[in-house]
Parts: C-alpha cells; sequence; structure tokens
C-alpha cells in the first residue's frame, strides 16, 4: 500500500483537518492565508476572505496548544533551571 501525505497538494487546505498538521505545517499554511488576506482585497470575494479568516483562527488556536504543550514539555523535563535566553547586545 503506498504511503500518503498528511495533507495532499491536490485537496483543498481549507478542508484538511488541523489537529493533523505539525506546527511548521500550519505556520506555513497561515502566512499562505496573511499574505492573501493582506494582498489585493479584489482578488478574494467577502465569502472567501471570511472563509481564509476563519481558518487561520483555527491554525493560530492550534499553534498555541502545539507551543504550550512544548513549553509543559521543556518544563517537566527540565524543571524549574531553565535559564532565561539573554539576546547580545551589538
Amino acid at each position: 500500500m503506498a504511503k500518503t501525505s498528511k495533507t495532499s497538494k491536490n485537496s483543498d487546505p481549507l478542508q484538511t483537518s488541523v489537529e493533523n498538521l505539525t506546527y511548521e505545517e500550519a505556520l506555513t499554511e497561515l502566512e499562505t492565508i496573511v499574505e492573501a488576506l493582506e494582498g489585493d482585497a479584489s482578488r478574494n470575494p467577502l465569502e472567501d476572505s471570511m472563509k481564509l479568516f476563519e481558518r487561520g483562527q483555527v491554525l493560530v488556536a492550534h499553534c498555541s496548544a502545539l507551543l504550550e504543550a512544548a513549553q509543559l514539555k521543556v518544563q517537566k523535563l527540565v524543571g524549574d533551571t531553565v535559564i532565561p535566553f539573554e539576546e547580545e547586545s551589538e
């Protein structure tokens, strides 16, 4: 049996289940949606723009949940010994 990708290039991304996307896949799709919404407004009818916006909201929630889960896992692994990151000054 052939192995299939989680997100088929032929399928409509708005119909793909967000729960199956990795953080990177969700973020890439979100960036594409933002570019489409910030682009020429005449290219996207209001109904399509609303669908994109709604999908974007779902993707933001998914990315936030994945980041929170990763943060909790790191905290569990290292406890309170995490040292805050300090940016280098120029």
